[in-house]
């Protein structure tokens, strides 16, 4: 998926929310920060939440914001060989951190696997969700998205000797999904021939298929092509498939002080091109020349098509 990518993903028209997206498991992981994790057990009224979210003012004067982030989903959110979490998405979590509470050690990381952000949300576990969270219409009822701050859509990672180039040669295959991400649901809905093969969390995807027992994987293309160019013997042979979507933090339902000051903060930092920085940061070392910034950055919460 070298610079082609470009053109793939300019050619698709922007369609947010059809798919189901990239979800999480969670850990209650956290960094150095030890405060408790713990959801309250005070029911909420409306959009099924278990838990009252903290307000602005709760979490100013508490002194630490949670964000929910992955682990294991490297470059975007990932624990790297010094124990240190980093990628994308906390890139941008600590710097709201900042704004907010006047450090980027103010922020409290939870770590999510692909199925439990919508829950983490409604269970007042974390503030935000920022887990490369994929805006989708099912979502959209269940929590509030904030402005988007990337676009994506699909990819397909297979080994070179037996290259999958097109979704046709997944008839009578196995491919590889997390669950709760667009991936599955997508194949789910327009190839229910094709055998999935279901992992909670994204290292347990990417062992199945480096051991053998699945023929191709699928999530976020920029993720695959970043796996890919670290991983010898594998390679992106379906560069995009289905809709171009947006990635956006997310709020519990109703917390509209919190969902709007997220959004004032995304308008502000695209003054400094504040998303270029974090994937000249975070991704450019991983993906070298081969996707361009705008082939994914969202600055100001306005998509360029």
């Amino acid at each position: 998926m070298k610079k082609s990518i470009l053109s793939a993903l300019l050619a698709v028209t922007l369609a947010t929310g059809l798919l189901a997206g990239c979800g999480s498991k969670g850990n209650d992981t956290a960094n150095s920060s030890s405060k408790d994790t713990e959801a309250p057990t005070e029911k909420s009224s409306g959009s099924g939440a278990t838990a009252k979210a903290r307000t602005l003012d709760e979490i100013k004067k508490d002194g630490t914001i949670k964000i929910g982030v992955f682990s294991d989903k490297n470059p975007f959110g990932y624990v790297d060989k010094n124990g240190e979490i980093q990628g994308y998405d906390v890139y941008f979590a600590k710097r709201i951190a900042k704004d907010l509470l006047g450090s980027e050690n103010d922020v409290e990381f939870v770590y999510l696997d692909a199925a439990s952000r919508v829950e983490y949300l409604k269970s007042a576990k974390v503030d935000i969700t920022m887990a490369n969270f994929t805006v989708t219409d099912e979502r959209k009822e269940q929590v509030d998205f904030a402005l988007p701050y990337m676009k994506v859509a699909l990819g397909v990672v297979s080994p070179e000797d037996s290259l999958i180039t097109d979704v046709d040669q997944l008839n009578g295959k196995t491919l590889i999904v997390v669950k709760g991400t667009t991936a599955e649901t997508y194949f789910s809905e327009n190839y229910p021939d094709i055998k999935l093969l279901k992992f909670d969390e994204y290292q347990e995807a990417y062992d199945a298929l480096l051991d053998g027992r699945g023929d191709a994987f699928s999530t976020d293309n920029t993720e695959v092509l970043a796996w890919a160019l670290q991983n010898k013997g594998f390679k992106v042979g379906i560069e995009s498939i289905g809709n171009i979507d947006t990635i956006a933090a997310a709020v519990q339902k109703g917390n509209t002080e919190l969902l709007d000051w997220i959004n004032e903060e995304i308008k502000s930092l695209a003054d400094e091109q504040f998303f270029h920085k974090d994937f000249e940061e975070t991704l450019e070392p991983v993906y070298g020349d081969s996707i361009a910034p705008d082939e994914i950055v969202v600055e100001g919460g306005i998509v360029e098509e």
